[in-house]
């Protein structure tokens, strides 16, 4: 009955750490499944570029024969030149309410980085911050919105007893739409003297030149976060990968986009909320053959209320100009007008003062946290 833990090896051992979720998950109905084959992709070094940057080693835990557990164990060279040259990460972690199991997942994860000369490791991280990162520690009693964590309640006790500690916690807002549609008017003034400078404009995406808008809001990306607490900058295949997957998700007038002299030095990139119609498709589009998950996502997709701010970003040198409240009203007033009835602003990291205060004062309720764990071997 002891409990092993070996490197996923072969299509079954890939398959196997793909489909364990659907059992952890068997019993919460707010749990949104996954595509399995965009998970598939995911961890395929052929498809996803983020495996031509880094090295990714995952595991798998059983007890009997039947896998209770699984954790992927990540090497980035840009997260060690930037941060910490002697910490990797781990995330995709998943297991039974078990700390035998946990701590037998942890500690395969941390001996092989520690082979690779990295005695520290932080996570969940999937694989970056670039990509969906944090545990759920407190707002459980809500469906995840689109690309944002989910995972048991018992999951924080499991970490904490296998030895980890907070490094930073992530903040999640919601934001009821006003009634009007219009931001507090404190967020208002703001925002008009943004766009009481002559050179200022707020713009929606242009869909007929989406490749220059995409192209302008990856480098104001890899600029603004920089210096963000554990970030990388994405390579353009990543980025290029990343909207390719977000492109039929895309509104392109919730997407922001602030010009100073007609250059893009700012943006706000806001998302219909796909979860809601993806709990439909239960994790699979076709069955039997038959395109079972897409008509059921079709018919959900119309029911979608809510949007989500999943990334705002401005160039060092503009950060004064009070942009991110004016490209926050923009996107509100946007948002009503197509008739979503929630924003959520998802993450901040809990010590980004300006942020928080600044959300909090668009009408922001903090409703949901996600961590990130340290551990030294």
């Amino acid at each position: 009955m002891t409990v092993t833990v070996t490197p996923v090896e072969g299509r079954a051992d890939t398959t196997a750490f793909i489909r364990l979720p659907y059992a952890i998950y068997r019993d919460d109905p707010l749990w949104v499944a996954p595509l399995e084959r965009e998970q598939r992709a995911f961890l395929d070094p052929r498809r996803n570029p983020f495996h031509t940057v880094g090295t990714v080693r995952l595991f798998l835990a059983r007890r009997s024969g039947t896998v209770i557990g699984r954790i992927a164990a990540i090497v980035d060279p840009r997260y060690q030149e930037r941060h910490d040259p002697r910490c990797g990460q781990f995330g995709l972690f998943e297991c039974v309410d078990d700390t035998e199991a946990a701590a037998a997942l942890f500690n395969a994860a941390a001996d092989w980085l520690g082979e690779q000369g990295l005695p520290r490791i932080l996570g969940p991280l999937s694989f970056s911050t670039n990509h969906e990162c944090g545990l759920l520690v407190d707002g459980f009693d809500r469906p995840p919105t689109m690309l944002m964590p989910h995972n048991p309640a018992y999951y924080p006790q499991l970490f904490n007893t296998c030895g980890f500690t907070k490094a930073k916690d992530l903040l999640s807002w919601r934001v009821p739409m006003p009634a009007d549609g219009e931001p507090p008017a404190v967020i208002r003034r703001a925002a008009e003297r943004a766009l009481s400078a002559p050179e200022v404009r707020i713009r929606p995406m242009n869909r007929r030149r989406f490749d220059s808008d995409m192209a302008a809001i990856r480098d104001i990306y890899n600029d603004a976060w920089s210096q963000n607490y554990a970030s990388v900058a994405m390579t353009d295949q990543e980025f290029a990968h990343t909207i390719r997957q977000m492109k039929p998700m895309l509104r392109p007038e919730l997407v922001q986009i602030a010009e100073v002299h007609g250059e893009p030095v700012a943006f706000a990139l806001v998302l219909p909320d796909t979860n809601q119609a993806l709990r439909a498709a239960r994790g699979r589009l076709t069955t039997y053959g038959l395109p079972i998950g897409l008509i059921r996502i079709h018919h959900a997709a119309r029911r979608i209320n809510r949007i989500r701010a999943i990334a705002t970003g401005i160039k060092k040198e503009h950060r004064a100009r009070g942009l991110a409240a004016a490209l926050l009203t923009q996107a509100q007033r946007t948002a009503f007008r197509l008739g979503y009835t929630e924003t959520e602003l998802s993450w901040i990291l809990e010590d980004n003062r300006d942020a928080n205060r600044s959300t909090k004062a668009l009408g922001g309720i903090h409703f949901r946290t996600h961590r990130l764990y340290e551990r030294t071997a």
